[in-house]
């Protein structure tokens, strides 16, 4: 009996992973609001009725695609955070991973960068909520360093986003790079980040900085 559930759960994966690929691949060519549920079953090759059984709606499809692009990341991105050493160079060390991960998942963050300000609002929510939380991450991970020493929360979470900011542009920029550019990408993604870590280095300078500028 057991052996048959596990069959059948297994099968289950593999008709849910299908129906992702499929959307992937047909959203290639077109956004996500335009997506028909019959285009998506025909391309993976099940029912309609097969559809239902894995996902209410394309938009509830588009937020699987989101957390399947995005999610993975949360633990890879920790552990270099986590990693003793000058920050600048581990926020360095989580460039060259993004930057890895979109040459590994185009599709994937070209469909992201399609739907961050899309016509699909569950999506955009998702989209939102997966950046938020990275830049509540980057704010913990700082905030025990010397360099935030006398920063407010509030402060915190301001850097994080600017990184994860960062972070977006830079995804962005590759998809966009030609052949070889990938390099180029990363060189001026260092020197944005750089500049970040010297502002970040006098931001309490100004008596004024913290939390009422």
């Amino acid at each position: 009996m057991s052996h048959t559930v596990g069959v059948r759960q297994t099968q289950k994966l593999r008709t849910r992973q299908a129906l992702l690929d499929a959307a992937l691949g047909l959203l290639e060519h077109q956004s996500l609001s335009s997506l028909g549920l019959r285009e998506v079953t025909r391309a993976a090759g099940v029912t309609p009725t097969a559809f239902y059984r894995h996902f209410d709606d394309t938009a509830a499809l588009g937020v699987a695609l989101v957390e399947e692009a995005l999610g993975s990341l949360h633990g890879m991105i920790g552990a270099v955070l986590a990693e003793t050493g000058d920050s600048e160079e581990r926020l360095g060390r989580s460039v060259e991973l993004i930057l890895r991960h979109v040459g590994d998942q185009p599709a994937h963050f070209r469909f992201i960068a399609r739907e961050q300000h899309g016509g699909v609002g569950p999506v955009r929510e998702a989209i939102a909520a997966q950046l938020r939380l990275f830049a509540e991450e980057v704010a913990a991970a700082v905030a025990g360093e010397p360099q935030s020493r006398g920063w407010s929360e509030e402060d915190l979470l301001m850097l994080g986003g600017l990184y994860v900011d960062l972070m977006v542009i830079t995804t962005s920029a590759l998809l966009d790079a030609g052949p070889g550019g990938e390099q180029e990408v990363a060189r001026v993604a260092r020197r944005r980040l750089r500049l970040i870590n010297l502002g970040r280095l006098h931001w309490l300078d100004d008596t004024g900085g913290s939390g009422t500028s």
